[in-house]
């Protein structure tokens, strides 16, 4: 390595320190601009980023997706954005480099001790929904980018910044949408992650709902109906116990471990007094990178009817009186799995974290799910890097007090910035 790119790592990690306070203002004004996916109104955001980047020279060009593609997809609004930055000319042999985060949420839940969209900051954390999951990386990669245009001023290559708003429905019409549009086709990309782990492997995921039919009845006569709530314990029971199995069934990817299901929503009945007709479930099941998933899709249906058959079978219900079952698939997210061509994302990564950061982050699997794996599906070799702490438990993600440790903000942006000198040059 020549004294020349030594000096320009250096000079590099001197913007983002002189810059830094900027910066965590930056995540403030994004943090504080609600995207709870549902509902899904995330243009605002998209509008407010775009507003905010523009101070910093850059256009942020304006996908809005259809509005009636966005309403059947169950969300409001949809704007992703792509900030092009090309440094050289075409035929240069440079590479495009996309930079991903996404700009959706969960809601925020009860509990928190903190403003969910106040961007609080206390003993060197920032509090809010988005913070390390994944707002945090708008900022993350948008100073790495302003830190290199500064610094190393590229000549060759080209950057782009894709800040979508779908991941928590999967991405189909976040950097699916932009894909499948035509709209970008880079080389490589680096999508939102944690800074103590490079990620370059992610389980999949299925999503679906189960509606279980019974027949409503006054509870003072409960014999006159079918009970749905009994039905749908019994059909849950049958979904857990198969946790049990899935132990067994180990994945060889470091960082992911084995497949399993969650119920995490529960919706049904009418009154107290009432039995309950009709209840609806929604469950979460992992799939390793080895499994099928449509193997797994029908092992799911399987275990879910021959429940509802047994609950019937038990309590004699058959013709017009038998639990009927409907199953929707919400969500199908394919596994994440390394490209041969992830590489010099890897190696930089690896590199300037051990630099920055005093550990080398391994290289491993996560059991998230992203969005990642569209840009994957498509042959672009991409990993997961960013801002955040070691754990997903850490950042409290999806819970009350999500924060980040500004320090792994800071450094994340160092990394990030030295790994784009060495793939733009």
């Amino acid at each position: 390595m020549t004294q020349d790119r030594q000096a320009t790592y250096a000079a590099l990690d001197a913007w983002i320190d002189q810059h830094f306070d900027e910066q965590v203002q930056f995540l403030q004004a994004l943090v504080q601009v609600p995207t709870d996916t549902p509902p899904g109104n995330n243009a605002p955001h998209a509008e407010r980023t775009a507003d905010l980047i523009e101070a910093f020279g850059f256009n942020a060009e304006k996908h809005v997706v259809p509005a009636q593609q966005v309403k059947d997809y169950g969300m409001e609004s949809i704007t992703n954005l792509i900030v092009r930055r090309p440094y050289g000319t075409p035929g240069d042999g440079g590479r495009t480099i996309a930079l991903n985060a996404h700009g959706d949420v969960v809601p925020p839940g009860e509990g928190w001790s903190k403003a969910p969209y106040g961007g609080e900051i206390e003993d060197g954390k920032m509090f809010g929904r988005a913070t390390a999951v994944s707002k945090s990386d708008f900022a993350t990669f948008t100073f790495a980018v302003r830190a290199l245009e500064a610094v190393a001023q590229p000549t060759k290559g080209t950057v782009e910044l894709h800040f979508t708003y779908d991941e928590e429905f999967g991405g189909l019409l976040g950097p699916g949408w932009l894909l499948e549009q035509g709209l970008t086709k880079p080389d490589l990309m680096v999508a939102a992650g944690f800074s103590y782990e490079v990620v370059t492997a992610h389980n999949g995921c299925l999503q679906m709902e189960v509606t279980v039919h019974g027949k409503m009845a006054h509870a003072a006569v409960p014999h006159t109906g079918v009970d749905a709530l009994q039905a749908a314990v019994a059909i849950m029971n049958g979904l857990y116990a198969e946790n049990v199995k899935y132990q067994q069934v180990l994945s060889k990817v470091p960082g992911i471990k084995h497949p399993y299901v969650n119920i995490g929503r529960i919706e049904g009945g009418t009154n107290t007094n009432v039995i309950p007709g009709k209840v609806s479930l929604k469950l979460d099941r992992r799939m390793i990178p080895e499994e099928n998933p449509a193997e797994v899709e029908a092992s799911i249906r399987a275990v879910i009817a021959k429940a509802t058959a047994d609950f019937n079978a038990q309590h004699g219900y058959a013709g017009e009186d038998a639990v009927r079952v409907d199953i929707k698939r919400l969500l199908l997210a394919n596994a994440m799995t390394p490209l041969a061509g992830n590489a010099p994302l890897v190696n930089a990564i690896q590199k300037h974290a051990e630099a920055v950061f005093g550990e080398k982050p391994p290289a491993v699997g996560t059991p998230l799910y992203t969005d990642v794996r569209l840009y994957v599906e498509r042959g672009i070799p991409g990993v997961i890097y960013g801002a955040g702490p070691r754990t997903v438990l850490e950042s409290h993600a999806k819970r009350a007090d999500e924060r980040l440790v500004l320090e792994d903000l800071r450094r994340a942006t160092k990394v990030i910035a030295r790994s784009l000198v060495d793939l733009t040059s």
